[in-house]
Parts: C-alpha cells; sequence; structure tokens
C-alpha cells in the first residue's frame, strides 16, 4: 500500500515562486562589479528569473542544454541560477580562479553552449574565446551603459537581452531528478571533475541546510560570501529563498574593509567563507580596532580552521560554525553546532570539539574505514578514510563510465578523518597529504593549525618529505608576519605540548606565499615540488 499525497516534483523554480510569493518584499543587495550597490527585491528577482528563461529560448537553449557562467556573487548570477535551471537547462559555474587552460578545458568538457560573464572576466574570456569549441553566444552581465565597443556580433548585453521579455513566463513540468546544474571539481589530480546536480538533490541539500543545527537563517540578513561559482555557494542562493531571509552579495570585494563594511551597513547577522577571508577581516580589525555587531554566526569551511581563529571572532561574540563539505555532496555534509549534551559543556570544551568539523546532517551517513577495509568504531580516536553516501551524494561523475561508489553504494571522500562518540566529525587530512612516520600517523592539518596559533605565523603548511630513519618526516612552511624574523626555536618552543611530541617537525621554513588551487586551498603539489629536495638538518 502507498499513502495517499500528491506528487509534487522537488523543482528549484519552485523556491524562486515561493520566495516571489511569501517574501517579495525583502531585499537582494549586491556590491556591484561597476560600482555602487544595488538592492531590489524577490518579487522583481523572480520577474527578471522568468525573463531570462524567455530569452535563452530566444537563443535557442533546450532542455538539458548547459549554460556557463563565469561570475562574482550578485544579483544578476542570483537569476542565473533560476532562470537557467528553471527553464530545463543546466547552470554551469566556472571558477574564474583556475589556470585559463583549464577553464576552456571544463566548458569543453560540459560543451557550454552560452556563457554569461562579467566585466571583469572580458579580457579572459577574450583570451580563451578561440578555445572555447561550444559556445556560440557570449553575454555580458551588465547594461548598456558598461558595454564596451567594438565587440563581436556574437557578444550580448545581459540587460537588453532580457528585456526583450516580459516575464509571463510559465515554468515547465519538469522531472525533479532532472539535472539542474553542474559544477567541476578542482583538479587538483588531473583534469577537473564534473558533478551534476539535479533538481531533487539541491531542493532536499536547501531544506536540510536552513536548520537551527545549519545554517539557522530564518528571517536573518546573510552575507555568503563563499562564492557562487564554487559547489552552489554551499546552497544559499537556495536556502535563502525558501526562508526569504535578506541576502546580502559581495561581487567582486573580498578585503577585510569591504567585508566589514557590508556586515555594518546592511545589518548582517550570519556570514560564511574559507579561513583565508577570516584571517583578512582579522587583520583589518586588529588594525582598525572595530567591532562586529550585530554579526551573531560565522561560517567557516573549505578548510580546517585554527584555534585562534575560532576563539578570536568568538571574542567578538560571534558564534562560529565549523562546517565540512566538498563538491560532491553539494557540497555541505557537516555542520559544527552543539547538542544537548555538549551545549552544557564548560566554554573551554566547547571551542576545543568547534575544531571538528561537525554532527552530520540528516541526509548524510558516514562511517570510517580502516586500512584493512573494516569499519572504525566512533570513539574519536581511530581514524582512516571518510566514506559517505545520501540523496545529494554523488554516484558518477559527469561523462564517466565507471561508478563513483564502492559495491554498497558509499562515496569515499579522500578525507582521513574520526568520528566521536556523539558524532562529531573531525578531518585529520586528505588521504594523499597524510605522514606516516615510523609507522605511525601524523595529521598535517593538527599540526598545521597548532602552528598558526604562534604570533609570528601568517599561514603555515606542512608536507611529509622523505627521511633515511623514518620513512616520512614532516616539514613546517610558513610565511611570516609583516617584519617578523624565522625564530625556529620560538615556534618548536609554543608547538610543544600542543601536539605529540614525535609530531614537531624536524625543519622549518618560510616562503613569501602559499601557492592556492582555485579554491583558495593551500596547493600542496607545488609546495613539494618546491621543495622536493630539501635536506633534513640531520642529514646535511
Amino acid at each position: 500500500m502507498q499513502g495517499l499525497m500528491q506528487d509534487w516534483p522537488l523543482l528549484i523554480s519552485r523556491l524562486i515562486d515561493h520566495a516571489e510569493r511569501f517574501h517579495s518584499q525583502v531585499e537582494i543587495v549586491t556590491e556591484t562589479v561597476e560600482a555602487g550597490r544595488h538592492r531590489y527585491t524577490y518579487a522583481e528577482c523572480a520577474v527578471r528569473s522568468r525573463k531570462l528563461a524567455q530569452a535563452l529560448e530566444r537563443l535557442g537553449i533546450k532542455k538539458g542544454d548547459r549554460v556557463g557562467t563565469l561570475a562574482w556573487n550578485t544579483y544578476r548570477h542570483f537569476e542565473l541560477y533560476y532562470g537557467i535551471s528553471g527553464m530545463g537547462a543546466v547552470c554551469h559555474t566556472l571558477n574564474p580562479r583556475l589556470f585559463p587552460k583549464d577553464i576552456a578545458w571544463v566548458a569543453n568538457h560540459a560543451e557550454d553552449q552560452v556563457l554569461f560573464f562579467d566585466l571583469t572576466f572580458l579580457p579572459l574570456v577574450r583570451e580563451l574565446e578561440e578555445h572555447f569549441k561550444t559556445v556560440k553566444t557570449f553575454v555580458m552581465l551588465t547594461d548598456q551603459s558598461n558595454m564596451p565597443k567594438s565587440l563581436p556580433a556574437n557578444y550580448l548585453c545581459y540587460e537588453d537581452l532580457i528585456d526583450g521579455g516580459d516575464g509571463n513566463y510559465a515554468w515547465p513540468a519538469l522531472d525533479e531528478n532532472d539535472a539542474a546544474s553542474l559544477c567541476y571539481t578542482s583538479g587538483t589530480t588531473g583534469n577537473p571533475k564534473g558533478v551534476l546536480y539535479s533538481h531533487r538533490s539541491t531542493v532536499l541539500h536547501a531544506m536540510a541546510v536552513i536548520v537551527p543545527d545549519a545554517f539557522n537563517l530564518s528571517t536573518r540578513t546573510i552575507l555568503p560570501i563563499i562564492p557562487m561559482f564554487h559547489a552552489n555557494a554551499w546552497g544559499y542562493p537556495y536556502t535563502a529563498a525558501i526562508v526569504g531571509c535578506k541576502i546580502v552579495l559581495n561581487g567582486p570585494h573580498f578585503d577585510g574593509k569591504s567585508i566589514h563594511t557590508l556586515i555594518k551597513e546592511e545589518q548582517v547577522h550570519i556570514t560564511t567563507a574559507v579561513p583565508t577571508i577570516w584571517l583578512g577581516l582579522l587583520d583589518y580589525l586588529k588594525e582598525t580596532g572595530q567591532d562586529l555587531e550585530p554579526l551573531e554566526g560565522l561560517g567557516i569551511g573549505g578548510a580546517a580552521a585554527p584555534a585562534f581563529m575560532i576563539k578570536a571572532f568568538e571574542d567578538f561574540g560571534v558564534n562560529v560554525h565549523h562546517a565540512w563539505g566538498m563538491t560532491e555532496i553539494s557540497p555541505v555534509g557537516t555542520m559544527g553546532s552543539m547538542n544537548s549534551i555538549t551545549a552544557r559543556w564548560p566554554l573551554e570544551e566547547q571551542q576545543k570539539l568547534k575544531q571538528k568539523q561537525g554532527r552530520g546532517l540528516f541526509g548524510v551517513e558516514m562511517k570510517i574505514v580502516v586500512a584493512d577495509g573494516s569499519e572504525a568504531p566512533w570513539d574519536g580516536k581511530t581514524f582512516g578514510a571518510l566514506y559517505v553516501r545520501g540523496p545529494w551524494t554523488l554516484k558518477r561523475y559527469y561523462r564517466a563510465n565507471d561508478s563513483a561508489l564502492d559495491e554498497d553504494g558509499w562515496f569515499d571522500t579522500g578525507d582521513v578523518a574520526t568520528i566521536d562518540e556523539f558524532g562529531y566529525m573531525q578531518i585529520t587530512d586528505r588521504a594523499k597529504d597524510v605522514i606516516k612516520s615510523g609507522g605511525e600517523w601524523i595529521s598535517s592539518i593538527d599540526l598545521e593549525n597548532a602552528a598558526m596559533g604562534h604570533k609570528d605565523i601568517a599561514r603555515a603548511a606542512v608536507i611529509g618529505r622523505p627521511h633515511k630513519k623514518w620513512r616520512e618526516r614532516p616539514l613546517l612552511i610558513v610565511v611570516l608576519e609583516e617584519g617578523a624574523v624565522l625564530d625556529k626555536d620560538s615556534i618548536l618552543k609554543f608547538l610543544t605540548g600542543k601536539v605529540a611530541k614525535w609530531w614537531l617537525p624536524n625543519d622549518i621554513v618560510t616562503v613569501d606565499e602559499m601557492p592556492l588551487s582555485g579554491t583558495g586551498k593551500v596547493k600542496k603539489t607545488g609546495l613539494r615540488e618546491t621543495f622536493k629536495d630539501h635536506k633534513w638538518p640531520d642529514e646535511s
């Protein structure tokens, strides 16, 4: 016997319809690419999204066609999220921080038909134009007053394009399992891989992350600095429409002063970004003596947050939520909120717990697999490969023949982690980055986070290098604070007692800056190449 409930497909177009009906006057605010701040409402956004859908049909875009975007967090990009997917095409967000050759490769692999891009990226698009094999039309996300002169005929103005419609458009009745959006991994090993999200997976993910134990959005004002060109901006463009929160978009502005100005002037309650952004904001606060009112919550993901960063924000009265996810799981998997037991712990114990990546959301199953293939206990100590499964987890990469899952339907994340008795997961390393020394494992992430607490260290990374006796030993690579001088003894003394003695690095070296991937993570492949011939002090 089956239930007698309506068959109501979970579609992205229903999200913007809901926002138009129930949150029509709530604002979407953008620090624009052209200059100045733009604001309008969900109701206006919905109309313009439908106009965009009409324009795409006029351009010959059909259901399932891939449409590329190369854009910052702006209201026009927000419209693309809804207009493209809503009319049945696939919204393919391209990461402008990739190397140009990788951007061209990804666009060609996706077979994008149209490319929408911000003014900032015009030189890049013109450079790559001849390498795009399938893109027929280029649309600049601006108005006629900002359109450069003497562009080819297939370069169109976004505002002119959507003005050709009246917004009187009925979203097609799609299958909820139809493809909705496409995002590629950063390709740190080999070519980037495409993750093709469905309408159903996207809506389920959005519904899961709005709860109090996750993003806790409700009627708060949010500033998602997580880029819309990376893993669906953690789902914020969709969750915002569900709850009707005011959303503030930072455009191409990522510096501490710009972020602080938006928080203050738009009265932001919740914001999210990777640790590198928060380091910039903390530096700005230190220089200016400013506060963070009325900010209530801050999400950190993309890389592990060091303890000093969590404490620094909580000293400003801002509750920090550590999160973990990846492109392959839409992307949020865990959130570092307190449960009914840990919420009663002393503040110091809670801050230690917040260094973990958090508990799995409903819809994300997790397990830890050790070397012999067995499942590890949830004791917070035994670490191994982290596997996940659920309704918004990848089953196969785009245009790949083989499944990405094991025979039981689990996806190997490539992370090494532990899970404690309360269900809090902690990433100890990437499988390719973990250091094996004398038969024991050393977590490069834990060692990096400990080093980041030293007053002279601005950035830190740890890699394993071959050692004659121990097989591998950790090399600590640091970017020093301005004016600081490397004092190895001081750093080793600082680390003593914070990590196991045998974890202490065998050497410490400096670099002017860390090599970063397209998603802002440290590229350890680059560091390994740079220091491939490094000699240990006890071997020289």
